[in-house]
């Protein structure tokens, strides 16, 4: 009986899905509810998951539970440590779950909510999911190792090096577009600046009070950092509404991005506890709190989609993004649907705290699932809004003057079939407290308008203003500590590279070799936002492509290392697997297979279309060659200018030879970078194909390099009795935030503190009396450790 309701349950759910795609397909016309955007997405959740995960787990990955994972090894208080399971997820989600997921299906919104949803809800089901999945069960069987080490393990060291490679190239790409993006959503906004500039203080505030006043107290430290974050956002309208201190700090785009170079440099210098660790507890409390809060308002209000289920620009004349639908929807959302990125983070942090195999089930594929979600969030509150103002917002108009700009925007939006006014974008405007949101392109203003326009209803209509910078703070907030924390692991990892050249380039203690790796990881990004913001044309702005592929570089690359693992595994031990009635089938590797397949075509496709389409929107040397032809106009220009004497005619006529000069060389620079992608890829499938080629021809023995097996005790894997009482909720919510602050790491550290004191010298077999360490220096310890490891994604 109990199997037959199952049955009809889980019918009902392909049902409820089926009828939920059906109507976002066939519906055309009149304006369709939200709700069957989260109708296909919550019943493919759980169809995915409970069937395509399950089986995945059952035949190919066979987990086992009394095979002990590397915290029951290796447990040793610090970074093998055996943690709750739903503690372990909350970790994975809030490590995984970066801007990505929220800005670029904002961006990908201009070709309808259908492909973007589709691409969104298959992609993470068969392919996202799949892939943090495996790589967290890789990392488990080998004692946690990461990704480079078991790319270079199970491959070979030229993999692996190119691996290292991938994650520098894209952490310097991932940095700046969201350091674009922040530039975006701030400029000429003095609400936005004086608040997200306010938390720098407040996180200096308590860095102060954990360092010296309540030492490790995190959750304390958060609670009132979180109370002054909000009055900085409540006290943002009075500075918007004073003439002196809105002129003040309306501060322009270039201003802003030297600025927050500044900040990213002095964020990975300055001591860990000053300035980036109190910005990460805000980060992450912030963060999880307004995804909940969104969540329960789509779901309150479910709000109508605007945006056409399939636009005209899919035939690559979008305003947005350059590039028909395929290959660049695909490639715009990334996180949320497929990310390499993660594959950092399940063979990082979450691997050495996981207690049983099993649960890698729900971890790896079930918080990539959370975050899909999180974009199709993002997707609803983009198409929530009228197209003729997501499209004002996100496109760049021409213009000496703020309305010749507007005009220009105008007359692009209308002549593309969509109606908007000025008088319209001005009352908008006027709403949320800005000068102007004309041109706000970067997706992040887009989303604050669209996650407003969601909070305000439920109040009623109340606030929107609020409500919008609100949003504009919770954006700039996680994505500043992004890169905060992103520059300085991208710190480590260049002292490591530099450390084999010279010893004490090396050395993280020293404050010359900090200071000199600093500088060479914030140029690299940096650079990349300085043209960002000066190129009036948007080449250095089509970073997003350029991150797409290259974060689909990793994901390939752990694609690649996935397939590999899994053929070894079907391919090992045949008398044992036939002995068990497990016949082999290396078909099965298909799971990592496809969706390896079909990144290839999509980044393949995308970076030759980069690199040198006949369209100069697209491609890059197209582009500049396209410049290059214009050049010796505008000498004769700059000629004449001279000759007339007139210091202002000469004065333009020089800045625009100077900005076309800096177009051709960005388009050329773009070029390259994606050539490199594109080479990377290609010898790091070649190498795969070789070493499938070898196993499956038996001229290379199946050897698995995962760890010798130790095997729990049947009492070991006895599940204990789940929480059911509301005390236990919240105690278990309490321990989560712990966890996620890293303040269960103090208290563990201080738990180990009397074994730590008195150890036992074997070879002299002399007792040897060591001092404690105080409060202080765990905590200083702790931090050290905790932002030399990768911890944020896209």
């Amino acid at each position: 009986m109990t199997k037959l309701v199952g049955i009809i349950w889980w019918f009902f759910v392909a049902g409820l899905g089926a009828f939920g795609y059906a109507t976002l397909a066939f519906h055309r016309g009149e304006r369709i509810s939200s709700v069957y955007v989260l109708l296909a997405a919550l019943c493919s959740y759980a169809i995915g998951y409970r069937f395509y995960s399950k089986w995945i787990a059952a035949k190919i990955l066979t987990l086992d539970d009394r095979r002990a994972t590397p915290c029951e090894v290796h447990d040793d208080g610090r970074d093998f440590v055996k943690t709750n399971k739903w503690i372990v997820f909350g970790h994975h989600f809030a490590a995984i779950s970066g801007p990505g997921p929220l800005v670029g299906p904002v961006l990908a919104a201009q070709f309808g909510y259908l492909p973007s949803a589709i691409w969104i809800l298959l992609g993470v089901v068969l392919g996202g999911a799949v892939q943090d999945f495996v790589i967290l069960f890789c990392s488990m069987r080998r004692d946690g190792k990461s990704l480079a080490q078991m790319v270079r393990e199970e491959l070979n060291n030229l993999a692996g090096g190119v691996a290292l490679a991938a994650i520098l190239g894209i952490m310097i790409i991932l940095l700046a577009v969201l350091a674009l993006v922040v530039v975006k959503a701030l400029a000429e906004s003095p609400w936005g600046i004086f608040t997200v500039g306010a938390t720098i203080p407040i996180a200096m505030l308590m860095g102060g009070y954990l360092r010296y006043a309540r030492v490790g107290k995190v959750l304390e430290a958060s609670a009132f950092g979180v109370v002054l974050l909000l009055l900085a956002v409540w006290g943002g309208q009075f500075v918007h509404s004073s003439p002196i201190w809105s002129k003040t700090f309306s501060l322009s785009q270039s201003t802003i991005g030297w600025s927050i170079i500044i900040y990213g440099l002095a964020a990975s210098v300055l001591p860990v506890w000053l300035l980036l660790a109190p910005r990460d507890y805000l980060s992450t409390f912030m963060k999880l709190g307004t995804i909940f809060a969104l969540v329960l308002g789509v779901f309150a209000i479910l709000p109508e989609l605007k945006m056409p289920a399939v636009t005209k620009f899919i035939d690559g004349s979008g305003l947005v993004v350059a590039g028909k639908l395929f290959p660049f929807c695909f490639i715009t959302i990334a996180c949320g649907a497929i990310s390499g990125f993660h594959t950092l983070i399940s063979s990082g942090t979450t691997p050495k705290i996981i207690t049983r195999e099993n649960y890698s089930r729900h971890i790896g594929y079930g918080a990539m699932l959370l975050e899909s979600l999180v974009a199709i969030m993002a997707l609803i509150a983009a198409c929530s809004l009228d197209p003729g103002v997501y499209l004002s917002m996100n496109i760049k108009g021409a213009g000496a003057t703020p309305d010749a700009i507007a005009q220009d925007t105008i007359a692009k939006v209308q002549g593309a079939g969509f109606s908007v006014s000025a008088e319209q974008m001005h009352a908008l405007a006027d709403e949320v407290k800005e000068k102007t949101l004309f041109g706000r392109t970067g997706g992040a203003a887009t989303l604050a308008v669209g996650m407003a326009s969601i909070f305000s209803s439920v109040t009623k209509g109340a606030g929107l203003g609020l409500w919008y910078h609100f949003a504009i703070m919770f954006e700039a907030l996680f994505i500043l500590t992004t890169l905060d924390a992103g520059t300085r692991v991208g710190r480590y990892l260049l002292q490591d590279c530099l450390g084999n050249i010279w010893k004490p380039l090396g050395d993280t203690k020293s404050i010359r070799a900090n200071l000199l790796a600093s500088v060479l990881v914030v140029t690299g990004w940096g650079y990349f936002l300085i043209q960002g913001v000066r190129d009036p044309h948007g080449g250095i702005n089509s970073l997003w492509p350029l991150f797409g592929i290259a974060n689909q570089l990793l994901a390939a690359i752990a694609l690649c290392l996935a397939t590999t693992i899994i053929l070894k595994m079907q391919l090992a031990d045949i008398k044992k697997r036939e002995a068990m009635q497990r016949h082999p089938h290396p078909s099965l590797a298909l799971i990592t297979l496809l969706p390896l397949i079909f990144l290839l075509v999509v980044t393949m496709t995308a970076g030759f279309e980069k690199i040198g389409s006949a369209n100069p929107k697209i491609g890059f040397i197209t582009a500049a060659h396209e410049l290059q032809a214009k050049t010796p106009a505008l000498v004769q220009a700059v000629a004449a200018a001279r000759q007339s004497g007139n210091a202002a005619v000469t004065a333009e006529a020089e800045k625009a030879l100077r900005e076309n000069r800096t177009l051709i060389f960005n388009n050329y620079l773009d070029a390259v970078v994606a050539t490199a992608f594109i080479v990377l890829v290609a010898a790091v499938m070649l190498i795969s194909i070789w070493e499938w080629y070898r196993l499956i021809a038996r001229e290379r023995p199946a050897d698995l390099k995962e760890s010798e097996p130790v095997w729990l005790p049947d009492y070991a894997v006895v599940e204990g009795k789940p929480l059911r009482t509301a005390a236990g909720a919240v105690a278990l919510s309490i321990a989560l935030m712990k966890e996620l602050s890293g303040e269960a790491d103090m208290e563990r550290a201080e738990q180990t503190q009397v074994a730590a004191n008195c150890c036992e010298d074997h070879a002299l077999g002399i007792a040897e009396n060591r001092p404690p360490s105080s409060a202080e220096e765990r905590f200083l310890e702790h931090l050290d450790a905790r932002y030399k490891s990768i911890r944020r994604c896209c």
